[in-house]
């Protein structure tokens, strides 16, 4: 196994004046198409560019695209009057006075949701790890549900929505509660079990693909990969990487302990629900329930248990220095901690907005 990568990230534009978020009018993208043709596209708010890398060989590739994506990226925008900002949600700018882009696919969805699509001014990453059994990749996709919040956690990005400080560390996927079809998944006992829901929500009206599931972690219903969908986009590439590193490693072990007919301990939603709700509430500073000792443990020590129990698969990887580079978040905090020590130190969201910028292109120029 390769455990290929895919990497997705979702940017705000920003008008560099106002520091307020700003419609492209997909200008970037429409550029941008002449470098990258389909690594970049439009999404539902103007406001947003999300971009992809194609399937990377390893994590030192996956870095390589990043850094392209992200830097071609900054350099359009900048040459058409804008800025390009890594955060999983606008300090400040208000979701009601935003555009959205012209589409049939998004007028539908916002047809059926209304203001909970409107509203769904938000940020992410998405990270794909290639698995070509769909077993296997359902089996993995169950055990890293656990994961999940600690690897939430790390990403934290989004502390401030409309102006306000939410007192959470990752506002965004309370923002995101409000689709139907999020969070953590159920657990699935087989592959026909996961495929006979999804052709029922078809059959039943309810979705027309399979896409429209917006899970945390979802085995992907036309790519041979699990992707995971709960992270905040973070600050800088390093953080992404050191993320991506994290996830592939995860299903790295994973696959290891299954192909030696060992399975790690899979929990149900409702428990590991309670953990990503600290991780989104406290980000790294809290603490999470460890179920095996059903005990509370500071989220900073269940991290340092997560680098143990996927130590014997990373230099295999290639991705030791990035998986490392967790201790450097652990250290100089998530994107949220840094973007809350700039307010508290200034009492400016709008120089919040000029640290992000900032850090978007640490790494990049």
């Amino acid at each position: 196994m390769n455990f290929t990568l895919g990497i997705e990230e979702e940017y705000m534009v920003i008008d560099p004046q106002t520091r307020e978020l700003a419609s492209h009018e997909q200008k970037i993208v429409e550029a941008a198409h002449k470098h990258m043709e389909d690594q970049v596209k439009a999404e539902m708010h103007q406001a947003v560019v999300e971009v992809g890398t194609n399937i990377c060989t390893d994590i030192k590739d996956a870095r390589n695209q990043v850094v392209y994506l992200r830097k071609t990226i900054c350099e359009i925008a900048s040459s058409l009057g804008f800025q390009i900002g890594a955060s999983a949600t606008h300090p400040f700018s208000e979701w009601e006075k935003q555009l959205i882009t012209p589409n049939p696919r998004y007028n539908e969805i916002i047809q059926e949701l209304q203001d909970a699509a409107r509203s769904n001014l938000i940020f992410g990453l998405h990270v794909h790890v290639g698995i070509e059994d769909r077993s296997m990749a359902l089996h993995i996709a169950n055990s890293i549900r656990y994961f999940l919040p600690h690897i939430y956690a790390l990403s934290s990005n989004s502390p401030f929505w409309e102006g306000r400080n939410t007192g959470f560390k990752s506002f965004r996927s309370k923002v995101f509660d409000k689709f139907p079809r999020t969070g953590i998944p159920p657990l699935f006992e087989s592959i026909s079990e996961y495929e006979n829901y999804i052709n029922l929500l078809i059959k039943t009206g309810c979705i027309d693909n399979a896409k429209k599931i917006w899970w945390d972690i979802r085995v992907h219903p036309f790519y041979p990969t699990i992707e995971i969908r709960i992270c905040d986009i973070p600050l800088t590439v390093d953080e992404t990487i050191t993320i991506a590193a994290l996830i592939q490693a995860l299903a790295a072990k994973l696959y290891k302990l299954r192909s030696s007919n060992l399975n790690f301990m899979t929990y149900k939603r409702e428990l590991i629900n309670e953990n990503k709700w600290r991780a989104g509430r406290y980000g790294i500073n809290g603490k999470l329930i460890d179920f095996g000792k059903e005990s509370e443990v500071n989220t900073l020590i269940l991290i340092h248990e997560l680098l143990d129990f996927i130590d014997d698969v990373v230099d295999e990887l290639g991705s030791r220095e990035e998986v490392e580079n967790t201790y450097k978040i652990l250290e100089n905090g998530t994107g949220a901690d840094r973007q809350l020590a700039v307010y508290e130190e200034t009492g400016d969201l709008k120089k919040v907005v000029d640290y992000i910028t900032e850090q978007t292109l640490v790494g990049v120029s």
